[in-house]
């Protein structure tokens, strides 16, 4: 099998040591080709040249940004009103060795957060032939791995990346210090969002949504947390919106978020698992995230689940 690595080394955790720790030990199982991105978009060109190229295989060594921009590129633009929302034809099989902050995707898949212990759990993989389909998720003409959001996440996302242009890494307590200001500088703003769930009343009064392909929606550090623990690569999306930003309320909620087990619930949260599509409409412009990613202001969006597009070199049953 030929494969392609590709490496973003301005990644978080990426070091020289590292990169070539894994091109030495993915050359030891396939036919491996080194490239390094070096501008906003290039993993994804890098991407679909190789899989016009017949490349079987593409590691990812970046945070998340990194692989959203692989997944794109290989897939392209969402074809919803076509028979097939998944581009047809031959796609490579993808792993990830995490370089980035958070690395939700690749932890979720089961992947080691360390960068060494993740290469040697690559090459085990590869050399047992372990991969398994997985779904995924598209909205405004763009697809996601892990979740995305609108309001107060997309709000975050929009400071860290404004953080990382001014040279600030992207580290779990600037991503805390992010979410707290950006809570109460929204508190005495009045709800913009409704949603629409099939089978459901529209919800409105939604002060922000976040919508979940995968299960945790994001780590701190070593501790997941959960918002649709029921969620996961093979199943539907799930959606939650709260109708409050109470102090007393939100403080609760986020106990139950880091309490390993627990099954979020609250009167003000509406929290639903496994559905095909959200639609999530805005009476004026808000915030959108995907990945982790600041998309821009928006009013009405609609969240797409596609099971099944594209295979991951991952574990079994995580």
């Amino acid at each position: 099998m030929r494969a392609l690595l590709i490496v973003n080394p301005n990644a978080t955790s990426t070091t020289p040591a590292a990169r070539d720790l894994l091109a030495h030990a993915v050359s030891s199982r396939v036919q491996v080709r080194v490239a390094h991105t070096t501008h906003r978009g290039h993993a994804g060109e890098l991407a679909r040249r190789a899989a016009l190229e017949g490349i079987g295989l593409i590691v990812v060594h970046g945070g998340d940004g990194t692989v959203n921009e692989v997944i794109n590129g290989l897939l392209g633009a969402p074809r919803p009103d076509s028979m097939s929302e998944v581009p047809i034809g031959p796609i490579p099989l993808i792993a990830v060795v995490p370089g980035g902050s958070a690395n939700v995707f690749a932890r979720s898949l089961g992947i080691s957060a360390d960068p060494v212990a993740a290469t040697n759990q690559l090459i085990e993989l590869l050399a047992l032939r372990q991969n398994r389909r997985i779904g995924l998720a598209h909205c405004d003409n763009r697809w996601f791995t892990f979740n995305a959001g609108m309001g107060l996440d997309a709000q975050v996302c929009e400071a860290i990346d404004a953080s990382r242009g001014n040279g600030h890494p992207a580290t779990p307590s600037r991503y805390v210090r992010s979410a707290v200001r950006a809570f109460f500088r929204n508190r005495g703003t009045e709800p913009t969002l409704t949603v629409q769930v099939p089978g459901h009343d529209p919800v409105e009064g939604v002060h922000y949504a976040f919508v979940s392909n995968s299960s945790p929606w994001t780590y701190l550090n070593d501790r997941p947390v959960r918002i649709n623990p029921e969620t996961t690569f093979s199943t539907g999306l799930g959606v939650f919106a709260m109708r409050t930003m109470s102090v007393p309320k939100t403080l609760k909620l986020v106990r139950q978020l880091l309490t390993p087990g627990a099954q979020p619930k609250a009167r003000n949260l509406f929290r639903v698992d496994d559905v095909p599509t959200i639609l999530i409409h805005s009476s004026t412009p808000i915030a959108l995230q995907m990945d982790g990613d600041y998309i821009g202001m928006r009013t009405e969006v609609e969240f797409v689940s596609v099971p099944d597009a594209i295979s991951v070199v991952a574990p079994s049953g995580v």
